[in-house]
Formats: structure tokens, sequence, C-alpha cells
């Protein structure tokens, strides 16, 4: 599925939650879709690449790996999250679609 989705999907959730499921037990952690921007077009692709911007809390930090993301309408998704920078309030994940 995620090879089906493109920038578009994305564009209209920008300020809306996604939950992050962690690998303990049922533990959970807020995300914002903070951003949805388009990436340079690479020649030969299938689609334009893009990339989201997650914003979830302070603490805890997760670290770079495939979490599944779940979102009211898109439901279940595998993402690669990168944490790439962190604030007294918050820390941003990003997660890139070639």
């Amino acid at each position: 599925m995620l090879d089906q989705l493109q920038l578009s999907t994305f564009e209209p959730l920008v300020g809306q939650r996604f939950v992050l499921r962690r690998d303990i037990g049922d533990a959970t952690v807020d995300l914002v879709l903070a951003e949805a921007t388009a990436l340079a077009h690479g020649e030969g692709r299938p689609r334009t690449p893009f990339s989201l911007v997650f914003r979830g809390p302070a603490e805890p930090v997760m670290p770079q790996r495939i979490y599944r993301v779940d979102h009211e309408e898109l439901g279940a998704l595998e993402l690669f999250l990168v944490p790439i920078g962190r604030d007294a309030e918050s820390v941003r994940y990003e997660a890139i679609f070639t």
C-alpha cells in the first residue's frame, strides 16, 4: 500500500493526529502531521518523492526505525521514521517516500 500513497494523500491531513505503536505492550505515542512537502523529482520515478514531518512529545525520543503508525482514515501504515530535531516541547520525525 505504501507505494500507492502520494503527497496529495497527506496534504489534507496536515495538523491531524497519527498514533505510533511502540513495542512495549500497548504503549502509543501521539504524533501530529506537521508538514507534507514535495522533494526534487527524480527521473524515471513512478511518483514525485515527498517528505512527511511529524511532531511528537519531547519524551520519549523514538529511535530511527520502522514503526506502525495508525490514522483514522488511512488505517495502519508501516513507516520508517527518523528523529530530525528536538526542542523543549517536541521531537520532529521525518518519513521520506521515493
